[in-house]
């Protein structure tokens, strides 16, 4: 789809609805609020006028569904252009839903895939969803701080040469933590070997709007990336993006298949609108709001490095193992010399500082800085981390990483046949040596400890009643006490 009557500085999906609400149309076509007229008077008060007004079904006014081009075909043609990317694809389900998309084009019934072992719990549901088959590739890991790092490009090829018959590889950068893998080198890697290169990129939306900001996984010759554009690109809650490189490893046919099959046929307006305007402001503010923000961070960073028994993980991390670059978007503090747990840490900037991290671990607590973030509000989080430091200080520390289990042996059975399987519940402490039903992660971040398909091992069962101590939400579990479990039911002789 070409762009070519349109650049940058347009919103033609934005544009078409506002045009829309601007007319004062007789609506008689659902939403029922019909433009927030029969909303609940609490809901209008709370979203206003303007969002109620912009909330519109698809398939009106030709917006979506018209004569060709679309707004909604230019929006996403307008961002595949801003991201370098073939093509684009707009979620309103979250990159979750790309990822589904993914796996149903590249890991169709019964076809090995290679996955970085704490890819997002979305990856797995996808293969539920598609019978593909994962074998799974452990990244890098600090252990001091309890850090699931990049996948070393080494063992990418490792991997793929004692798996011949993967056609795809899904790596995972940036992490939660702002560090990125050696995506050019996993390219090659993957390239050699006839494998296409799917990057989860969810929290790097904004990666390439900024010489300063690492460079893009598509920029680097990714096949597929994934960005979750509400994170750090400026779009609403739930919107995603999906784009395709210049590759010749992954049927684009395919691919629009299986988006359009897991698309609502009621898709939200505000957020497809959002997309469209967040993919303007990068395109055409990123690198100035970017460059104004990251100069105040220079200074902010170097405050906090002036705060007793704070660390911070930074560039300075940059080289090590499974880590080739570092998003200075992230602030991400190391508090064990405080004494307590990041969690403690956090929940204390919450309760007496009204300061709310994005997560806290075992040693760390993470914080998410926005490409407009106003000078005021890093004051104020610098004021409260050391504030808090100063409060929480113990003359000894008593803040042991929670138990990690050793590396996944793999899927005993494919996770689709485990998900859909016979189940029987039994209680958690009789489920060793069992297969697993359940996808169960510590959210966030959202990675899973147990994966259906997986054989259930003690070390498991302690990670995840540590987790759950700890105060991470169970994602996926059936019974959030983890009193019981799913497993596979066994076939017992007659």
């Amino acid at each position: 789809m070409s762009s070519a009557d349109h650049d940058q500085s347009s919103a033609p999906y934005l544009e078409a609805i506002v045009a829309y609400r601007d007319r004062d149309p007789a609506r008689f076509h659902v939403p029922g609020h019909k433009g927030g007229l029969g909303a609940d008077p609490g809901l209008f008060a709370a979203l206003g006028a303007d969002a109620m007004a912009l909330d519109i079904a698809q398939g009106i006014d030709g917006i979506d569904d018209g004569p060709e081009p679309t707004p909604y075909a230019l929006a996403e043609s307008l961002a595949a252009e801003a991201y370098g990317a073939e093509q684009t694809w707009f979620l309103t389900n979250g990159a979750s839903q790309g990822n589904h998309a993914l796996c149903l084009a590249l890991a169709p019934l019964g076809r090995q895939v290679v996955a970085q072992r704490n890819s997002h719990a979305s990856i797995v549901d996808g293969l539920v969803l598609s019978g593909g088959i994962p074998i799974f590739i452990e990244p890098e890991y600090d252990p001091d701080l309890g850090m699931a790092l990049g996948v070393e490009p080494d063992h990418l090829a490792e991997v793929l040469a004692a798996n011949p018959q993967a056609r795809a590889a899904f790596i995972v950068s940036p992490t939660y933590y702002g560090l990125t893998a050696d995506v050019a080198g996993c390219v090659e890697v993957a390239h050699a070997a006839g494998v296409a290169l799917v990057v989860d990129q969810s929290w790097g939306a904004h990666l390439g709007f900024h010489p300063d900001l690492p460079a893009s996984a598509l920029s680097v010759g990714a096949d597929a990336v994934l960005t979750s554009t509400h994170k750090l690109g400026g779009s609403m809650t739930q919107s995603a993006m999906l784009h395709l490189g210049s590759s010749e490893l992954i049927d684009r046919e395919a691919l629009e298949r299986a988006v359009r099959i897991l698309r609502s046929t009621s898709q939200s307006t505000l957020l497809i609108a959002s997309l469209d305007a967040a993919r303007r402001q990068l395109a055409t503010r990123g690198e100035q709001l970017f460059g104004e923000t990251l100069a105040l961070l220079v200074d902010v960073r170097a405050r906090l490095r002036q705060v007793e028994l704070i660390e911070l993980v930074d560039e300075s991390f940059v080289g090590r193992p499974g880590i080739g670059g570092f998003d200075p978007m992230r602030i991400v503090l190391d508090v064990r010399s405080v004494g307590c747990t990041g969690l403690e840490f956090s929940e204390a900037l919450q309760q007496q500082h009204d300061v709310h991290p994005e997560m806290a671990t075992h040693a760390t607590v993470v914080f998410v800085v926005s490409l407009a973030e106003p000078a005021e509000r890093l004051d104020r989080l610098v004021e409260a981390v050391a504030a808090t430091a100063e409060t929480l200080a113990r003359a000894e520390a008593d803040n042991e990483q929670v138990h990690r289990p050793g590396p996944s042996a793999g899927c005993i059975v494919p996770p689709r046949e485990a998900f859909l399987g016979e189940a029987e519940v039994i209680a958690l402490d009789h489920a060793v040596g069992r297969i697993s039903c359940e996808s169960i992660a510590g959210y966030p971040p959202g990675i899973p400890a147990l994966l259906p398909g997986e054989r259930i091992s003690a070390e498991v069962i302690a990670h995840l009643r540590e987790i759950a101590a700890a105060g991470a939400r169970l994602h996926g579990a059936s019974d959030p006490t983890l009193t019981t479990i799913a497993v596979l039911r066994e076939e017992r002789p007659a």
